[in-house]
């Protein structure tokens, strides 16, 4: 049998069109128009005003904090379970990160032992949805309303979800979106920046190209960054774009099968179908061991790769990263439900790529491998 990897992207529509004509237009860097109908179409439909891009998901979380002009030492609230580009900011522009455990079931920060670490210090709340299901918005907000505080909602993870019928990405100040090849839409790599807000929006354009100024070309007023989109990955995600609902039909065609086949036991979690009213995406479809499987990640994810199926480890817990334990944070500070999905989390085949074919050969090693590992 044939490997089976954990993500193959999918190109079914204008994507080789479009780059075509923008190789016979001669602009194939960041000067396009394919960049500027990207970015208008994308922010329509995300629901915000202004759309910018970037060279990646991580990039745009970085310029997205940038552009809050938040003072060095301010406090910044992330969850401990989330993906190391979420804090690089924070530290690379001396903040100070403060961790919030998620909840054991959706994998998500858990919003009601936030409030507990808000003080006078506090000035953003960087919000990661995680793995195809939302974080509990509405109350997330209504803190930070009441506390003056940023939300940078992180959705790179869920776009095309719907949180009380709109889309997620749109309820941040400023929010964040990744196009990496895992992603619903992909562009190879890139990223993109949404707002309401044109201050935040203008900025973001300055920090992303050198902070050039209108004024004097090569003259600057503050250090940005090197990282332009170009007009060939802007076909690309135009052409994603405009296919997106059949890539969020058959995400969730594949999470729908594995909840139904994959059989059902007691000694590991399947994904919440739904949370806050809002349908599971299956960004990934992931499953966290318990009970008897509890501490046999690494011997079945070994088996399964054996048998050519590909399998990832769940998101390291940040209090445990040793590149942030080396430099003074987060020691001794323990998050049991970051710590424990970590530990015992992975998932499997469930990109948009992956045939039916593969998905029925997946499910039936899964359920083999699992049941004799009881």
């Amino acid at each position: 049998m044939k490997f089976i990897p954990v993500n193959r992207p999918l190109f079914i529509g204008n994507e080789s069109k479009y780059i075509m004509d923008c190789i016979k237009s001669g602009y194939v860097s960041s000067e396009g128009a394919y960049v500027k109908k990207f970015e208008k179409n994308f922010a329509q439909y995300i629901g915000k005003k202004y759309a910018i891009s970037v060279s990646n998901g991580t990039v745009a979380l970085q310029i997205a904090y940038d552009s809050l002009g938040l003072k060095k030492d301010s406090e910044v609230i992330l969850p401990a379970f989330t993906i190391i580009s979420c804090i690089m900011p924070v530290i690379r522009s001396g903040g100070k990160p403060i961790l919030v455990d998620v909840d054991r079931k959706t994998w998500n920060l858990d919003v009601k032992l936030l409030e507990k670490k808000i003080t006078s210090k506090t000035k953003c709340i960087i919000a990661p949805h995680m793995y195809g299901l939302p974080i509990d918005m509405a109350s997330l907000r209504k803190i930070a309303k009441k506390k003056n505080i940023f939300i940078i909602e992180d959705a790179a993870e869920v776009l095309g979800l719907k949180y009380k019928n709109k889309q997620c990405g749109s309820f941040g100040d400023i929010s964040t979106f990744s196009f990496y090849a895992n992603k619903h839409i992909t562009t190879g790599e890139g990223g993109m920046i949404v707002t309401d807000n044109p201050k935040l929006a203008e900025k973001c354009r300055l920090y992303r190209n050198l902070y050039f100024n209108t004024e004097r070309r090569f003259k600057h007023y503050e250090l940005g960054w090197n990282s332009r989109f170009t007009n060939i990955q802007a076909a690309v995600g135009l052409g994603q774009l405009e296919t997106i609902n059949k890539f969020i039909k058959k995400k969730r065609f594949i999470g729908k099968k594995y909840n139904k086949e994959i059989l059902d036991n007691k000694n590991f979690d399947k994904p919440l179908v739904t949370s806050f009213g809002s349908e599971n995406i299956y960004w990934v479809y992931g499953l966290v061991l318990k009970n008897k499987l509890k501490n046999k990640l690494k011997k079945i994810m070994k088996t399964l790769k054996e048998n050519n199926v590909d399998t990832r480890n769940f998101f390291y817990p940040l209090n445990k990263q040793p590149a942030l334990n080396k430099i003074g944070l987060f020691k001794n500070e323990k998050y049991p439900n970051a710590e424990y999905i970590a530990e015992n989390g992975f998932y499997i085949p469930s990109g948009l790529g992956t045939t039916l074919s593969e998905q029925n050969k997946v499910i039936k090693i899964i359920n083999k491998t699992l049941t004799s590992e009881q």
